[in-house]
């Protein structure tokens, strides 16, 4: 199994658009006006020296890197760059790939030779897009993803069993894919800080903590195991949400409300194409200064607009009182088609 992950994505289809900017930190996010409230979408290696990385405020990162170039997002041009990328993938011999996203995918190969595959595809993406990537090299999917993090920028890096704790052994449980800062935290009150001390762990011992699925399968994590096939069954949508920053806070019921209805109404103009009923509601509310909170709700299946539209305004009673918010987001979660449930359908990133 190959990961193959596009470097500094957003950022280098901006160069290739404007190569006086090849070298110079780059920060892409919002509107491209660190004035307004917005956040990193990314930044280049230059920008990110400093400290600048997604999901940061566009405000703090402009401070961190004064002479940065802040452009805004243009999801047209970076999906058009994913697509040509994604389809000189396809057409590389024998490869299976499975999308992760707009820069991201697996691939997978029959080869004795996995770093000749891998350098192939290097030069088919660079030579197709102007666009370099690095890859990941895996016995499972899981050791794939976290070798590319050792190949950026532009290289190669294996890990497989053999290799595993030798390589991520000492490592920190966030760095794991799947992981993350969160529950690193929570597996730190057991005294699991490394993925050594994970992969040790008794899976039952995690049970009280994450559950009797997410237990055994967090200590699978740690040691590099899972599935080891590549799937290129089509993604399928399991939600479609939408969320908008104010760059005023709203303070007033009659606001909320209103931004509530034009969440549903741009949620649903996603959802109508799908053809597949709402089962699901999740409300998302980011307070000032930043602390965000989601509120859910399960549906009978419906495609009704004015009851989905009614279940939407009904979880606005969750909302602290006399708190300012500066974002709210609205996902519809949908019915998954027969043939989704019975295979595999891979997940996407998003709030």
């Amino acid at each position: 199994m190959l990961h193959v992950d596009l470097d500094q994505f957003i950022a280098a289809v901006e160069v290739l658009r404007r190569p006086e900017l090849a070298g110079k930190p780059i920060i892409v996010g919002g509107r491209g006006d660190p004035t307004e409230r917005a956040v990193v979408s990314t930044a280049s290696y230059e920008a990110r020296a400093f400290g600048v990385g997604s999901g940061m405020p566009l405000r703090i990162a402009a401070r961190k890197v004064p002479d940065a170039i802040i452009l805004p997002v243009d999801q047209a041009a970076y999906l058009a760059a994913s697509e040509v990328v994604m389809t000189t993938l396809r057409a590389q011999p024998g490869a299976t790939v499975q999308v992760l996203g707009w820069d991201e995918a697996f691939v997978g190969i029959e080869t004795e030779d996995p770093e000749a595959y891998a350098r192939q595809i290097q030069a088919a993406v660079l030579e197709q897009t102007q666009l370099h990537c690095s890859v990941g090299i895996g016995d499972t999917l899981v050791r794939a993803k976290n070798a590319t993090d050792f190949g950026k920028p532009a290289g190669i890096f294996r890990l497989t069993k053999e290799n595993w704790l030798e390589v991520m052994g000492s490592r920190s449980t966030k760095e794991l894919w799947g992981v993350g800062t969160k529950v690193s935290q929570r597996l730190a009150k057991h005294d699991i800080n490394t993925v050594a001390e994970l992969a040790a762990a008794d899976p039952q011992v995690l049970v009280p903590e994450f559950g009797p699925k997410m237990g055994p399968w967090y200590a699978q994590l740690g040691r590099g195991e899972g599935s080891s096939e590549v799937d290129d069954t089509p993604w399928v949508a399991r939600a479609h949400g939408r969320e908008t920053t104010f760059q005023q806070d709203l303070t007033e019921p009659a606001q909320v409300s209103d931004a509530i209805k034009e969440l549903a109404a741009r949620v649903l103009e996603d959802v109508v194409g799908e053809g597949r009923p709402v089962i699901g509601l999740t409300l998302k509310v980011r307070y000032a200064p930043f602390f965000t909170k989601t509120y859910g709700k399960k549906l009978p299946e419906t495609f009704d607009r004015t009851e989905v539209l009614a279940q939407a305004l009904g979880l606005t009673a969750k909302i602290e009182p006399d708190r300012p918010i500066r974002l709210l987001g609205l996902r519809a979660e949908m019915s998954m088609p027969e043939e989704a449930r019975k295979g595999h359908t891979p997940t996407r990133g998003g709030w």
